[in-house]
């Protein structure tokens, strides 16, 4: 699916522009645990952009699977709320955005699990 190559690229991008921004912009602004927040915001955001050009290369080989889009749409869904509420809670500061980051590990998780349902159910 063109929407998820992207959606993966265009995260890719911006989790690149994030890094070097906490690495740059924000080393001295920030404490060093609101520091290591922003890289691990970082970390999964570009691991989930790879796993949205996978998920896209899936597309290909299996076009008609409703799960494996769905898939897509929650590590997309993931990356907004997981990271960028941690992205939130370095600039503001405003420790209830918190909230928000486990809903976003869970798209993660439903995510990478639909996934893998949709590979168990494919006949080779």
């Amino acid at each position: 699916m063109k929407l998820f190559i992207i959606l993966g690229s265009l995260n890719a991008f911006i989790g690149v522009g994030l890094g070097a921004f906490g690495a740059h912009g924000l080393k001295t602004k920030v404490t060093s645990q609101m520091l290591a927040v922003w890289e691990t915001a970082v970390q999964y955001h570009l691991i989930h952009a790879l796993g949205l050009l996978l998920i896209a290369i899936f597309c290909q080989l299996i076009p008609d699977s409703f799960l494996l889009r769905t898939s897509g749409w929650l590590l997309q869904i993931g990356i907004v709320l997981f990271s960028g509420s941690l992205y939130l809670l370095v600039l503001t500061g405003t420790k209830p955005i918190g909230i928000i980051t486990p809903i976003g590990g869970i798209a993660f998780l439903v995510g990478w699990l639909l996934l893998a349902v949709t590979a168990w159910r494919q006949s080779v």
